[in-house]
């Protein structure tokens, strides 16, 4: 068991870089302060834009490891919980 709850450590570590990442690579919707306090007023739709491409890849990628993240962290207090 004690394999095992390494192994679940090790991956949750690797997903939380993976996770973090993912985060910090997505572009933001409206840049700027104007953007984050009233939406900005550039014209260009005031930061409701679709995804498209390799930013929409990159959005579910990180929902995904996002997802793995919680599970990995659930099966890690599982594994802590339930000692044999």
């Amino acid at each position: 068991m004690a394999q095992v709850k390494n192994a679940l450590i090790l991956i949750e570590v690797v997903l939380a870089v993976l996770l973090m990442a993912g985060v910090l690579l997505q572009t933001p919707k409206a840049t700027g302060l104007g953007g984050t306090i009233g939406g900005g007023g550039d014209g260009l739709g005031g930061g409701y834009r679709t995804r498209r491409g390799l930013e929409r890849q990159i959005y579910w990628t990180t929902w995904v490891l996002t997802v793995a993240f919680l599970l990995c962290s659930l099966g890690n207090i599982w594994v802590t919980t339930h000692p044999k």
